[in-house]
């Protein structure tokens, strides 16, 4: 009997195939169920904390601890001084409206400065018989907001220069004013640009397309050296504005970070970037590092009062004794509203104390108090809260666990007291640092349009452009027309009109403005 070995080898050969293919598949279903294992286990996970935390919403009457972590020993004193606490002011109750003061309804009428865009309408015949014999009887006035796109242009400049038959000399008329030599655009144009990417926040990409649509194609690199040539221009500018802020009384500063990209970096440098500004003055300034030092080396020569977060890297200028430190309330006031869901009762009575000296300070800003005026106001309607709120912090403190969130809140208000009570006798400072978060808030959303800067030089020019656009804000003065008018006396025609820094800023625009 004869084997075909042949047919052996290849039974093995697809026999091995087989088994190779089950064991893969064996392999593939063992790595399939230790994923659904894994999932399962975070299904579990997530479901635990979904009871956790219903189970604490249905107690959330009672007040928050740890499971295990042991309640504050309060001594007698300590109990009698909380319950003597003393009580949270009450508020004023909004006045009602008298039948006569209710507030007028309907729709505001057009506003009258703008230019107008009269038709005058006749009719050339009776509509209902056709007679042309026809009288004024009314007229009837419709006003609407109406807009014109704008243009863009060409502005074509012909000098002729001519010979004098005298001297036979040659003079040609002097150009009109561009904001630089050989410049491909005018100052009205260029101060178009930094107003729709600084004021209305629009990425350069987008301000390109648009000008693509309108059949003005336009390089991104010359965007891009449009806008550095504008922060070249205005940084002087930007510099007497650090130093009259250097000079003042008193500033108040916030930070944010920044996206830079750095040369050779694999990935975009996490830069910073702050805003120092008075009520007159507002300076970006760009920085490689959050650190303490640069902060010390940039304020060496300030004397006077900072308003500022309760941050670390400000202990060292504070600490040099030319610096007082002035804190931000409103801080304070949002770590009380978000103890409520902990401690909703103590932390509303904590909350009131705060909310009475707004109130204060509110009928103080429209009542248009300055100097010794509002100084007075503050020691006799505020000062009174403020103890009894460093009276009630005292009483309540000890009552708390160190992890409970209002501990946080009175911990804020007990070590920062004497900067954040700083208001109440300085008419100069405000309760809060509200408007300086409040424009970085313009900056935060141009951050998003824009994702990061193209350079660090391109990181400084922006915090130029920036300040001076705070500036403008801060006064009260359009951008565009200022960018407009500063262009003009700092380019090529400075020397026509021979004015000083001081004489080209934006309060010097605002004042020749009347």
């Amino acid at each position: 009997m004869s084997v075909d070995v042949a047919a052996l080898q290849r039974e093995n050969s697809e026999l091995r195939e087989t088994i190779g293919r089950l064991l893969a598949t064996i392999a593939q279903l063992t790595v399939d169920v230790a994923k659904l294992n894994d999932r399962v286990a975070e299904l579990l996970a997530i479901a635990q904390r979904n009871i956790k935390q219903r189970k604490r919403s249905s107690t959330s009457d009672k007040p928050a601890e740890k499971k295990h972590a042991p309640a504050p020993t309060v001594t007698p004193e300590e109990r009698d001084a909380f319950d003597a606490r003393p009580e949270p002011p009450k508020l004023p109750e909004k006045p009602k409206r008298a039948k006569k003061e209710q507030r007028r309804t309907g729709r505001n009428p057009v506003p009258s400065h703008l230019e107008a865009e009269e038709h005058d309408l006749r009719p050339p015949s009776c509509e209902h018989c056709g007679s042309t014999s026809l009288d004024v009887a009314e007229v009837l006035i419709e006003e609407k907001l109406h807009v014109v796109k704008e243009h863009q242009r060409r502005r074509v400049v012909r000098r002729t220069t001519c010979r004098c038959r005298e001297c036979f000399e040659r003079t040609t008329p002097t150009s009109l004013p561009a904001p630089y030599r050989r410049s491909k655009v005018t100052c009205e144009w260029l101060a178009w640009l930094i107003h729709q990417k600084f004021v209305m926040l629009a990425p350069l990409d987008r301000i390109r397309r648009d000008l693509a649509e309108r059949g003005v194609p336009i390089a991104m690199g010359s965007l891009v050296g449009f806008v550095e040539h504008a922060a070249d221009i205005l940084a002087p500018i930007d510099g007497l504005h650090w130093r009259k802020l250097l000079a003042s009384s008193w500033m108040a500063t916030d930070g944010t970070h920044i996206k830079v990209l750095v040369p050779k970096l694999p990935e975009a440098h996490d830069g910073y970037i702050e805003i120092y500004r008075n009520d007159e003055y507002a300076v970006f300034q760009y920085a490689a590092h959050k650190g303490g030092d640069e902060v010390v080396a940039k304020l060496a020569p300030f004397r006077g009062t900072l308003t500022a977060d309760a941050e670390h890297r400000f202990n060292d200028v504070y600490k040099t004794g030319r610096v007082r430190e002035a804190g931000c309330n409103a801080h304070g006031r949002r770590k009380f509203r978000d103890a409520e869901d902990v401690q909703p009762h103590l932390a509303e009575e904590g909350g009131a104390f705060i909310a009475a000296m707004y109130a204060a300070e509110e009928t103080a800003k429209q009542a248009g108090l300055t100097g010794q005026a509002l100084l007075a106001h503050r020691q006799a309607t505020i000062r009174p809260i403020a103890d009894e709120f460093a009276t009630w912090l005292a009483a309540v403190q000890p009552t708390l666990l160190p992890s409970d969130p209002l501990n946080t809140a009175v911990a804020y208000y007990r070590n920062h007291w004497a900067a954040l009570t700083l208001f109440i006798d300085d008419p100069e400072v405000p309760i809060d640092n509200s408007p300086t978060e409040r424009e970085f808030q313009n900056f935060a959303k141009l951050r998003l349009g824009m994702l990061f800067a193209g350079s660090t030089e391109g990181a400084h020019r922006a915090a130029v452009l920036l300040g001076i656009v705070a500036t403008c804000r801060a006064l009260g003065v359009h951008v565009q027309e200022y960018l407009t008018w500063a262009f003009e006396r700092l380019g090529t025609h400075r020397e026509q009109y021979g004015l000083t820094l001081e004489q080209m800023t934006p309060a010097a625009f605002k004042a020749s403005r009347g």
